[in-house]
């Protein structure tokens, strides 16, 4: 009689992950939080962007009320650290630095930190009563651009711009901090960043450009007030002719 026999089911051994598995699900999850990271670091810095454009904006129409109100333009920052005006500007050493936010009552930095630069036409900025609509009261800030061949062309007419204020944007180059520290140097193959940094009537505004581009690395946030809406605005509120 022959007797049935099973032969014993080998089970699976149960347990965790091995350490290749790991590995592997390791090296799946940080390529994924890799991809996720970027698009997130980009979208925090395009809201730097459009935070420190909005305040251009808020700075820009501060400026015009300042006008309005006093019949003239404010002088620049006493400092990086005092916010109120200088007295007078006539002069290329005052009529360019900071914008004087404490006068204004607005933020004074970009969302960087950065303070925010400013320069003024001295006539602009002179005692009330000396601005004039008929001839208009002259002008001398120029703002360029860069045209498709990467070539300097007037984006202003010259000689035009009452005043004009400016971010130096993510780099910070050129720039100062509300301590009265300078910030980074701007490299000398940045010349339009460095146009913004140091000049008094020639300033560059274009788009976002990266190292090795005509005119160098750029990312500066440029604003103006344009001759004509500053002179419809005084005219509008009998402040002119």
């Amino acid at each position: 009689m022959y007797r049935l026999t099973c032969k014993p089911r080998l089970l699976r051994q149960q347990g965790g992950f091995t350490l290749l598995e790991l590995a592997v699900v390791m090296i799946i999850v940080t390529l994924l939080l890799g991809g996720l990271a970027m698009p997130l670091t980009a979208q925090l810095e395009q809201q730097k962007i459009n935070e420190t454009r909005a305040t251009l904006v808020e700075v820009r129409e501060a400026l015009m009320g300042f006008a309005i109100t006093n019949g003239r333009l404010p002088c620049p920052a006493i400092s990086a650290i005092n916010g109120d005006e200088k007295p007078a500007c006539p002069a290329a050493a005052d009529r360019h630095g900071f914008i004087p936010w404490a006068r204004l009552g607005v933020s004074g930095v970009d969302a960087w930190g950065h303070l925010l630069r400013y320069s003024v036409t001295p006539s602009y900025a002179a005692p009330a009563g000396t601005l004039t609509l008929s001839p208009p009261t002259a002008s001398d800030i120029t703002i360029r651009a860069r045209d498709s061949t990467g070539v300097l062309v007037n984006l202003s007419n010259t000689n035009s711009i009452p005043a004009v204020v400016l971010s130096h944007g993510k780099n910070g180059f050129g720039s100062t901090d509300t301590q009265g520290n300078a910030m980074a140097a701007v490299p000398l193959a940045n010349t339009d960043e460095l146009a913004n940094a140091t000049g008094v009537v020639l300033f560059v505004s274009q788009t976002l450009q990266v190292a090795g581009s005509p005119g160098g690395e750029y990312d500066d946030i440029v604003t103006w007030i344009s001759p004509a809406v500053f002179f419809n605005r005084m005219v509008m509120a009998k402040r002119l002719p």
